[in-house]
């Protein structure tokens, strides 16, 4: 039987397994999966995860629990050989091994792109798996916490002040989210007020959220300033050393929490460790179909999708612009992925990937929100109720809707969880300490 192997397991990866699974027929081909992690994160909800308006669980998608008939490895793919149809596995626990195959799936997906900046690797924290939007809340509210025992002073201001740096569509809505969460926390600290809280989002370039036109971008920054939030354009990172900010524009603060979300990077396991096509970019060169290659040049058996592909997007008819990376195109690549590798299988022609835009849709917190399509702009609790109608059906799997709707219906009568549960990252302090306490508390520093 041949094997289709999927290095990778994120949405395009998730989405090409899952269809192959519904067409295949018995004995036709296995499906084996590669990830290093047990579930599938949903991205879109992990702004809510960190202002706990959605549960952490239910924002990863369990490929065990529906994926029925695929193999799935927990490990990392380390080395492609596609000449020789074998890839190297690093798995959890145990020695590396070689896995053979006969048609390969590249959809390892891209990672988050740091750069050399003094502080951030030791300081900073990203967002873009499930355990960091966790930490990113549990920190604010160990932060609440120490601040609201300190008197008026430069240690309780450093306590309160959150900075996030890269202004895409994850750093919006983070920013956004965690600012709504920070102000319907400050009322249930009598010792704390609105005033003292400071966030700041800072963007090298002359706008944000580079996905909608001029004016909405201009627009979601006036209403980011006016809640109280710090917006620094055209602004670059300098130093993060100790949490002490340095901008290239001269200003400089001390910060608690530090998001880093400031764009991916190609895979370097793709760039570095393969026998496939990359481009400059470091992104796997794909034809409109997904196969890998040019017209000119295809290889055989060898596809991708995702983040870490070059896909063309046909859809602008400009000749070298590929489609950004982002969910939408992701999932809608995985599943064209699934039906494409069937019809080779079964001698048919595969069909290219052109996309029409839905349009874009962020949160920018609790009832507040931004739509653009084309050129019509809705903004406010409208385009907030469309992400959450959006997201709940765009999520995969029936079970995961139900229970995100739940949660949020809850959330409409009892309000946030605001309760931290940054000890979890020290299951055995209590134990090691017999139930005395730290000297000094660290539940809050990134670590």
């Amino acid at each position: 039987m041949r094997t289709i192997l999927v290095v990778g397991g994120g949405y395009a990866g998730f989405y090409t397994a899952w269809g192959l699974e519904k067409k295949l027929r018995r004995g036709e081909a296995r499906v084996v999966v590669v990830d290093p992690r047990p579930y599938m994160t949903y991205q879109p909800f992990l702004p809510e995860v960190v202002a706990g308006s959605v549960e952490a669980r239910h924002a990863a998608v369990s490929p065990r629990r529906h994926l029925r008939t695929t193999e799935l490895i927990n490990g990392s793919v380390i080395k492609i050989d596609h000449e020789h149809r074998t890839v190297v596995v690093r798995p959890a626990v145990g020695p590396e091994f070689p896995l053979p195959y006969h048609v390969l799936v590249v959809t390892a997906g891209a990672v988050t792109r740091k750069l050399a900046i003094p502080g951030v690797a030791e300081s900073a924290i990203g967002m873009k798996h499930v355990e960091e939007a966790v930490a990113i809340r549990d920190r604010l509210l160990t932060a609440f916490d120490q601040a609201a025992v300190l008197p008026p002073g430069a240690a309780r201001s450093r306590l309160l002040t959150v900075t996030f740096v890269g202004g895409g569509f994850s750093g919006v809505e983070g920013f956004g989210e965690l600012m709504s969460l920070a102000h319907s926390l400050v009322r249930k600290y009598p010792t704390l007020s609105a005033g003292e809280l400071n966030f700041h989002l800072v963007e090298a370039r002359d706008r944000i959220l580079p996905e909608v036109t001029d004016e909405p971008g201009r627009w979601v920054v006036r209403h980011l300033a006016g809640r109280g939030g710090h917006v620094h354009l055209n602004a670059q990172l300098r130093s993060a050393v100790d949490g002490h900010i340095v901008l290239s524009t001269g200003e400089e603060w001390d910060s608690e929490l530090i998001v880093w979300t400031a764009g991916n990077g190609a895979n370097p396991m793709v760039h570095n460790h393969t026998d496939l096509p990359i481009d400059a970019r470091g992104q796997v060169i794909v034809r409109a179909d997904l196969r890998i290659g040019t017209d000119d040049a295809p290889v055989a058996d060898a596809w991708a999708a995702g983040d870490d592909a070059a896909v063309p997007d046909l859809a602008i008819n400009r000749p070298g612009v590929a489609t950004v990376p982002n969910a939408q195109h992701a999932v809608r690549q995985g599943r064209l992925l699934a039906k494409n590798i069937i019809a080779v299988l079964r001698g048919r022609e595969p069909k290219p990937y052109v996309h029409h835009s839905l349009g874009v849709v962020a949160t920018l917190g609790l009832g507040r929100g931004i739509f653009q399509w084309r050129g019509i702009v809705i903004k406010g609790f409208p385009a907030w109720v469309m992400h959450r109608g959006y997201h709940v059906l765009a999520v995969p799997t029936w079970e995961r809707k139900v229970r995100v709707a739940a949660v949020w219906a809850t959330a409409l009568f009892f309000g946030r969880d605001i309760v931290s549960l940054a000890s979890v990252q020290h299951p055995r302090r209590a134990f090691e300490t017999g139930g005395e306490p730290a000297a000094t508390s660290t539940a809050g520093r990134p670590g």
